[in-house]
C-alpha cells in the first residue's frame, strides 16, 4: 500500500517500504532518547557510575570503617564501651531531648500547618519565614542565643530566679537538661511543619469548607478530614526530625559541659576521640556505631512511610 507524501506544491506516492522505513527510524529516535539521551545510554551509565561512586565514597565506606573500628578489638571492648557510665548517661540525655523535642515540635508542628494552610490572615508570610529560622541559622549560634538569654548575664535569668524561689526549685536552663532539649526543639523545629503544609497545600481546602457547611465542628473536620491527609508527611516529619535531634552536635555543645549529666551521645564520641589514646579512639568509633544503628533504623523506616505513602495517594492501598 502506498502513502501520499507533500513535496512542494505537488503530493507524490510513495511505496509502502518507505513508509516502514520511516516508522523504524522514528522508533529507534525514541527509544535512543528513553535510553539516555540518545548514543545508547552512555549518558545514562556514565551518570550512574557517577553517582555510585559517589555514593560508595562518601557514604558508604565511611560508616563501614565506624562499624569495623568498633568492633576491631573484639566484642568484649565494644561492649565494655557501649555498657560504660558515661555512654549510658549520654544515651539517656540523647533519648529525653529526642522524646521531648519530638513531642514538642510534632503539635506545635502540626498547628502551624493547619494555620497556615487553612486560614488567611496578616502577617502569613512572615510566619512562614520565621519557621525557617533554624534552617538558616548556625547551630552554635543558636546555642549562644539561648546562653546569652538563659544564662547567668541574660535577661530571662531574674524570672527565672522568682520562679525558683517561689517554687522552691533550682530550674536552670543552660548547662543541664533542660537547656539540651530547648535546644535540640529550636533545631528540629521546621521539619514537621515543613513536610506538612505541602501536604495540605496540594489537598486544599473543598473539603473542610464541605464538612463545616453540613455543621461539623472545627475538631471533627480536622480529626475526620485534615489529619488522614497529613498523616504520612507527618510520619515522615517525625522521622527526619527524630533523626536530626539524635544526632545534633552544634547547639548541644554550647549549652552542655557536665560530662556524665548533660552529653549527649555525639558529645560523648567528641570527648572519647580527643582523649587521644587508643582505647578511648576505639570506644569512641563503639559508641559511634551505635548512631550509625539509629541511622539505619530511620532510614527503613523513612523508606517505609514513603513507600505506603505513594501508593495510599495512587490508591494501590
Amino acid at each position: 500500500m502506498a502513502v501520499l507524501r507533500r513535496a512542494g506544491d505537488r503530493w507524490r506516492r510513495l511505496p509502502a517500504a518507505t513508509k516502514k522505513q520511516g516508522d523504524r527510524m522514528e522508533n529507534k529516535n525514541i527509544n535512543s532518547k528513553k535510553n539516555g539521551l540518545g548514543n545508547g545510554g552512555i549518558v545514562q551509565w556514565v551518570l550512574i557510575g557517577i553517582s555510585v561512586l559517589f555514593f560508595l565514597l562518601m557514604l558508604v565506606l565511611p560508616l563501614v570503617e565506624v562499624v569495623y573500628r568498633s568492633l576491631k578489638d573484639g566484642w568484649e571492648l565494644y561492649a565494655s564501651a557501649l555498657a560504660a557510665e558515661y555512654t549510658l548517661s549520654a544515651l539517656k540525655v540523647t533519648l529525653i531531648a529526642t522524646v521531648i523535642a519530638l513531642l514538642v515540635n510534632t503539635f506545635f508542628g502540626v498547628a502551624a500547618s493547619w494555620l497556615l494552610t487553612k486560614f488567611d490572615f496578616r502577617g502569613k508570610n512572615v510566619l512562614s519565614t520565621f519557621i525557617d529560622i533554624p534552617f538558616s541559622i548556625s547551630p552554635v549560634i543558636a546555642g549562644l542565643a539561648y546562653i546569652m538569654t538563659f544564662g547567668r548575664t541574660g535577661w530571662a535569668t531574674p524570672f527565672i530566679e522568682q520562679i525558683n524561689e517561689a517554687l522552691g526549685t533550682d530550674i536552670s536552663l543552660v548547662f543541664s537538661v533542660p537547656g539540651v532539649v530547648l535546644v535540640t526543639i529550636f533545631v528540629t523545629f521546621p521539619f514537621i511543619s515543613r513536610e506538612v503544609i505541602p501536604v495540605l497545600n496540594a489537598v486544599g481546602r473543598d473539603e473542610e469548607v464541605a464538612a463545616a457547611m453540613m455543621g461539623a465542628s472545627g475538631f471533627t473536620i480536622f480529626r475526620r478530614i485534615t489529619l488522614p491527609h497529613m498523616k504520612w508527611g507527618l510520619l515522615y516529619g517525625m522521622i527526619l526530625c527524630a533523626a536530626r535531634a539524635f544526632g545534633e552536635f552544634g547547639a548541644v555543645y554550647a549549652v552542655s559541659k557536665a560530662r556524665g549529666k548533660t552529653f549527649t551521645l555525639p558529645l560523648e564520641i567528641d570527648a572519647l576521640y580527643m582523649a587521644g589514646n587508643a582505647d578511648s579512639i576505639t570506644q569512641a568509633f563503639a559508641v559511634s556505631s551505635l548512631l550509625v544503628g539509629m541511622a539505619v533504623i530511620m532510614l527503613i523506616l523513612k523508606n517505609i512511610v514513603e513507600f505506603y505513602g505513594k501508593n495510599k495517594n495512587s490508591g494501590k492501598l
